[in-house]
């Protein structure tokens, strides 16, 4: 009987957790500035996930030479995609840049 009162504890309180931000959407009126400020969140996020494994490779301390293949690959991505503004374009070009200098860089 317990494990009943458990499981069904936890299906109520994951359903709600996950079902009252959706419930409340449309009745709540979210002012503009806080609206504008959350239109930002997503570049946070990823520059939060990005800017670790560009800067910080290896896992301890930053690398900001032209010796850090992840920094140069995501330099080049970042031209091309400020350049055309082009997706598929940006990541080609990240990638490419990302594989040949850390082929060259581990010849030299």
């Amino acid at each position: 009987m317990n494990e009943f009162l458990l499981v069904g504890g936890m299906f109520l309180v994951t359903f709600l957790v996950r079902y009252l931000p959706f419930g409340l959407a449309g009745s709540l009126q979210i002012p503009k500035p806080l609206q504008r400020a959350l239109q930002y969140v997503p570049v946070a996020v990823l520059m939060a996930i990005v800017a670790p494994a560009v800067l910080i490779p290896q896992g301890d301390s930053v690398q900001l030479s032209w010796q850090n293949p992840h920094l140069l690959g995501a330099f080049a991505a970042f031209m091309a995609g400020w350049w055309k503004n082009n997706l598929l374009l940006t990541i080609v070009v990240g990638m490419v840049v990302f594989f040949i200098s850390r082929l060259l860089i581990g010849r030299f």
